[in-house]
């Protein structure tokens, strides 16, 4: 079974996350394996009364109170494929693959863009992993209902009710999406990822001269 490190004093949140980092052992292995198996069983986007993971959720921003919501999201695991017709690009010898194509964002801000589109009067807040098989990964979303007088009147997470903060995940917004962006390096290897790709492009492609000079 588990083989956790022994310590004076674990709490509850501490030992469910200490579980979950001995992810190959035979204990949670068979839990996941049956777990994956009620997954598949169920639609791809699927509201959850509790989260499978409460400390990681916890950490993410999840509060077990009025306004909080979880869905669970299932994305396929597989590159993407290019949508043609008989694999027949008509282009060039360079545009012509179909199935080696890599998808720029990780699965996880995909998951989140899903239950976005699906739930519109939500606000993505964050997501975490949960389970993966063969063929899926499956994502925990925590998600806020800007409209409940629980979330207006909290002043820790009440910034989320702002008209700005609509679709945060569609616009890379989210830990998962600015991590998409290569927003999470520092230093002179990402100065050209500051404020996005295409802004530091446009900057150092056009040409600005003052009108009288």
């Amino acid at each position: 079974f588990f083989s956790l490190p022994q310590v004076g004093a674990m709490g509850a949140y501490k030992y469910v996350s200490e579980v979950w980092r001995k992810k190959q052992s035979d204990a949670f292995r068979y839990l996941q394996r049956i777990r994956c198996w009620e997954y598949r069983q169920l639609p791809g986007i699927w509201r959850v009364n509790t989260p499978t993971r409460p400390d990681k959720a916890r950490q993410v921003g999840y509060k077990a109170k009025q306004g909080y919501v979880v869905y669970r999201v299932r994305v396929r695991r597989c590159a993407r494929k290019r949508p043609v017709k008989k694999g027949q690009v008509y282009g060039k010898p360079v545009n012509q693959g179909v199935t080696a194509l890599k998808f720029n964002r990780n699965l996880r801000s995909v998951a989140e863009e899903r239950v976005g589109r699906k739930c519109g009067g939500l606000r993505v807040l964050n997501s975490y992993w949960i389970n993966e098989d063969s063929a899926y990964k499956y994502f925990e979303i925590v998600m806020i209902d800007p409209m409940h007088n629980a979330i207006r009147n909290d002043p820790r997470i009440n910034w989320l009710c702002k008209p700005v903060m609509k679709h945060r995940e569609l616009r890379g917004l989210t830990s998962t999406g600015r991590k998409a962006r290569g927003l999470f390096g520092s230093g002179h290897n990402h100065h050209k990822a500051r404020p996005s790709v295409r802004a530091t492009w446009k900057r150092n492609q056009k040409m600005s001269l003052k009108r009288y000079r």
